[in-house]
């Protein structure tokens, strides 16, 4: 049993409706007033330890509360006409519920049926005190005074009430009963029958303390006066939805008082988040005060005896329980390794999520359909008997959704997890893995042992932007932190091995927190020779998980660092993709040295340095003469780097070497080709740091803004950016007539930006549009700060020989006007080469193109 999600959780999930209309006419009371009205004595005293069925009569005065048909919270009976229960039960947006639409069903133990003794009474009034309005501010009582008064009898008594100088030492062990959720989004099964934990009561100390640690969603929480912690540090046992409002009991000197009512909580049953109950002994005058005293009210005996310790209690300790899964000694030694034999089938790898559990692919086991389990064996690290398998269970969609590519297996007995064999942590739904998390790839699945060393496998989230704009769907929003991701993308620490494939494989992620380990994210086998680039994320079947296992070890989120500005949490969308996937990512407000993923460094023999752009994930465009001497055919021996940026850091990415295996030149007639296409020696892995940039037809995207991106200094290669307007073909034709090659694009820098780039590298020009994306426009021409040869004439020669080329849908006027000097003033034609020269001539011809 278990409690509120989350503070902002303020309502209680319905289980499920009652069968059978229960009306005050059909099981009328007696006349007679009960003689007795002592309280907190059951007839039964037989209780079963720990989240287990109670027996009946075990807690005759837990009552259900219903709204139409269905269970919404618990209560207690506290005298023949009143119940006690939570004020957020009630109250919704600061509004009090119309007491004819609840009822209270008293003396019921199962929902189920059969209802023997069981009966109804209406509300005639709900009173909350005056001063509530959230659960995480306290006052979070209500008084429910029936229209009849209850029959009392084995099945129905009244629980006592402690007065306000009633003390529970701590360390008490309590009892909190309801028909609520047997864990986080797990309802209570049919015959829906009566819940019963035993919890400890927490000192305010120590309860305070484990609330200042940052829990689920780094959220903290402040503890008040009229409040009580009840729970363990390790968790596992707790209240949950539709519990709240039931009573927390405690025995003493033979009778039950009522400490609490739940209230809220922070999940159900999470290490280091007992439960939050209302003190009942703060507001007993509250509840005198209200009860009328024409008719029988609440019992407050005088406490039996005060607690042992006397009337100053020792200040508790305060321990945090540290996760009991996901410890190994060493990356690559993984304690929960499991390795399912099959006859007849290669072994499949899996992981332990419990005493009595292994997760593995349903794939494994569903094709041919499985048969006779007690053939199956489990080979688990440090055992030297396989276990045997009792049951099988696969994810109801594993058959046609490869995300869902799940199954789990029972073990026959259980594992002592205190030995080598150790169960993995598994995320809750809103865990957050920060970028840069580290990260491990594991066996999964009928793979093969890893190609590389270990360090191949080791690798670093990327954040959600990149990661759902590079694999996601065009204009897709991104999943905010907190929110179920689509996807978890690593970037791996050492480049890819030319020749080595990684296909026939399938991999597990598991990703670390403060040295605990969660597997994270699932892949099956794929084409092609790279390691996985994207991985299903796992937290999104953790209820699954959790509702067949009944005791996996689902663990809260343990790292909070967000890096000093935090990680983007407003809502943004992905920019267009093309037919061959994202081109052309630049996060907004990324470090410097990571800005341009697509920026290269070519080094050709001889030491000279040009800037190249990724234009696909195994080619890169230079301008020729930078990397072709004159007159010479011969292929120079040329290294490219990507993902550096000078002397800085890249936080998010990793630097990667190619050599240059072929060089690819444009056939033309008459002038030499200006651009050149360099073929890697293999394909690089998207990343915040190596990504390639999008590729435009023809025309000048409407609406962008422009620049020239080159380096400070041939030695200090710090990438720069000069803003430039693209003048407009006419401009452009007027200022260069005679002596403009054909498809070449002509820029104005902005005031104080032309030095800002050394030219002899030949930068790029590049251009962002309105859709987001980054597009190159044109390499720079040998010797010239404001011309540029234009890629859009070269898009059937680059498409040709680059499959993979990233372009765009034509947008824009062309790039050039057709011949004729009666198309510029007579004072125009033939102008000097530098558009400095025309700048007065602006005004009189078609605007530029803004940048």
């Amino acid at each position: 049993m278990c409690h509120h999600f989350f503070l902002e959780m303020g309502v209680i999930l319905a289980i499920s409706p009652i069968p059978g209309a229960f009306q005050d006419s059909d099981l009328s009371p007696t006349q007679e007033e009960p003689e007795d009205l002592d309280c907190g004595r059951p007839e039964s005293s037989a209780r079963i330890v720990g989240g287990s069925n109670a027996q009946p009569g075990a807690w005759p005065w837990q009552v259900s509360l219903h709204q139409g048909a269905g269970h919404i919270c618990g209560g207690s009976l506290i005298a023949p006409s009143w119940v006690l229960s939570a004020a957020h039960c009630f109250v919704t947006n600061g509004s009090l519920e119309p007491a004819d639409q609840w009822s209270v069903l008293l003396g019921v133990h199962s929902q189920d049926g059969p209802l023997d003794g069981a009966h109804v009474r209406a509300v005639a009034a709900i009173l909350v005190p005056h001063n509530y309005t959230r659960v995480e501010l306290g006052a979070d009582l209500a008084l429910l005074r029936l229209a009849k008064p209850a029959r009392l009898g084995p099945a129905v008594r009244p629980v006592c009430l402690p007065r306000a100088s009633h003390r529970f030492a701590h360390g008490t062990a309590c009892w909190a009963t309801g028909w609520g959720d047997v864990q986080e989004e797990d309802p209570l099964p049919l015959p829906w029958v009566l819940q019963e934990v035993e919890l400890r009561l927490l000192g305010e100390a120590a309860c305070q303390c484990l609330y200042s640690r940052p829990g689920p969603f780094n959220l903290t929480f402040k503890l008040l006066p009229g409040m009580l912690c009840a729970g363990y540090p390790e968790g596992r046992r707790d209240t949950c939805q539709g519990d709240s409002g039931g009573p927390l009991v405690c025995e003493e000197g033979g009778r039950w008082f009522q400490a609490g009512i739940t209230s809220f909580g922070f999940g159900c049953g999470r290490r280091n988040r007992p439960g939050v109950f209302t003190a009942v002994a703060h507001y007993e005058a509250w509840i005198k005060e209200e009860v009328s005293s024409l008719e029988p009210g609440p019992a407050f005996p005088k406490q039996p005896q005060e607690p042992q310790s006397g009337p100053r209690e020792p200040k508790e300790n305060c321990t945090i329980a540290l996760p009991e899964c996901g410890k190994a000694p060493q990356p690559g030694a993984w304690p929960w390794e499991a390795r399912v034999i099959v006859p007849g089938s290669r072994p499949c790898h899996g992981a332990l999520v419990s005493e009595n559990w292994v997760l593995a692919p349903a794939s494994c086991f569903l094709d041919p359909p499985p048969r006779d389990l007690d053939a199956w064996r489990v080979l688990l690290p440090s055992r030297l008997r396989a276990e045997r398998v009792a049951r099988l269970v696969p994810h109801e969609n594993a058959s046609w959704d490869d995300t869902s590519d799940l199954a789990l297996l029972q073990l026959r007995a259980p594992v002592n997890l205190s030995a080598a064999p150790r169960a993995v942590c598994l995320p809750h739904l809103e865990h957050y893995f920060l970028p840069g998390s580290r990260c491990h790839l594991a066996r999964w699945g009928r793979g093969e042992p890893a190609p590389g060393p270990s360090t191949q496998l080791e690798a670093q989230l990327l954040s959600g932007w990149w990661c759902h704009c590079l694999y996601g769907r065009q204009g897709a929003t991104v999943p905010l932190p907190g929110d179920p991701p689509h996807a978890l993308c690593p970037a791996y620490h050492e480049e890819e091995e030319a020749g080595r494939c990684w296909n026939d494989s399938s991999w597990s992620l598991l990703c670390r927190e403060e040295g605990t380990w969660f597997l994270a994210g699932i892949r099956d086998s794929f084409s092609g020779c790279l390691r996985p680039r994207a991985f299903s994320p796992l937290q999104t079947h953790g209820p699954w998980i959790s509702h067949v296992t009944r005791g996996a070890y689902l663990e809260d989120q343990l790292a909070w660092d967000w890096g000093p500005e935090g990680e983007e949490t407003e809502t943004r969308t992905c920019p267009p993709h093309t037919e061959h996937g994202a081109c052309g990512l630049r996060p907004e407000a990324a470090p410097m040295g990571v800005l341009w993923p697509w920026l290269a460094e070519v080094h050709v023999s001889g030491n000279e340095v040009c800037i190249g752009i990724l234009i696909a994930p195994g080619w890169v465009l230079a301008a020729t003469h930078c990397v072709l001497r004159l007159g010479s055919t011969a292929v120079p021996y040329i290294e490219v780097y990507l993902g550096r940026a000078g002397a800085s850091s890249l936080p998010q990415g990793h630097q990667v070497s190619q050599l240059v295996i072929s060089i690819r030149l444009p056939q033309h007639l008459g002038l030499g080709p200006t651009l050149a296409l360099l073929e890697l020696s293999s394909r690089v892995e998207p990343s915040p740091s190596t990504l390639p940039i999008c590729l435009h037809p023809g025309g000048v995207p409407p609406g962008a803004s422009c620049w020239v991106l080159g380096w400070k200094g041939p030695q200090d290669r710090v990438p720069v950016a000069a803003t430039v307007s693209i003048l407009t073909p006419r401009l452009c034709h007027c200022l260069y007539q005679g002596i403009l090659p054909p498809g070449t694009l002509c820029v104005l820098y902005a005031q104080g930006q032309e030095d800002r780039c050394e030219m002899t590298s030949a930068p790029p020009l590049l251009c962002q549009t309105e859709g987001g994306s980054w597009v190159l426009m044109g390499m720079a021409v040998r010797g010239s700060r404001e011309l540029f040869a234009a890629i859009g004439p070269e898009e059937t020669w680059i498409s040709q020989t680059v499959e993979e080329a990233y372009f765009l849908p034509p947008s824009g006027s062309p790039y050039w006007s057709p011949d004729g000097s009666d198309l510029c003033p007579p004072d125009m034609a033939g102008a000097s080469g530098s558009p400095r020269v025309a700048t007065l001539f602006l005004l009189l011809l078609t605007p530029l193109i803004q940048g």
